[in-house]
């Protein structure tokens, strides 16, 4: 079997469309002692790297408690079993390794949700608009 071969068996498994900023859940067998067990990993795809080619990989960064935790999954592993993206958000670079300095709150402010919808706008009411200062009230009557 030569390489090419070999590549075109890797890239027929299908891959959902990740980008960075996705929240994703992989889930990979693991062998422990003579039995395999799913482990499921999930996290926020801070990077992603070499396209759809065999050796494509998604970095995948969660926190556990106070401590970061990366890992760097090849897309045409054979033990992972499958990828679901759990939300889809959009930023405004490639790379988010700047995530790694800040925190979780902070993360999620930069990070816009597209499963938004326009927020409803918040009209003044009646007695605020009724009650300004005195000095609106002589700008208004110049």
């Amino acid at each position: 079997m030569n390489l090419q071969t070999f590549n075109k068996n890797l890239i027929s498994k299908s891959v959902p469309a990740i980008t960075a900023g996705d929240t994703v859940r992989v889930y990979q067998k693991i062998k422990e002692g003579g039995k395999f067990r799913t482990q499921a990993f999930e996290g926020i795809v801070i990077a992603r790297k070499h396209g759809l080619e065999p050796g494509a990989t998604i970095t995948v960064r969660k926190m556990s408690g106070d401590i970061g935790v990366e890992r760097i999954f090849p897309l045409y592993l054979p033990t992972i079993e499958k990828i679901e993206v759990l939300k889809s958000s959009r930023v405004r670079r490639a790379k988010l390794y700047y995530i790694r300095g800040k925190s979780a709150k902070a993360t999620r402010r930069k990070m816009k949700a597209q499963e938004l919808t326009q927020t409803p706008t918040v009209k003044k009411s009646e007695k605020e608009t009724q009650s300004s200062s005195p000095k609106d009230k002589l700008v208004e009557s110049k």
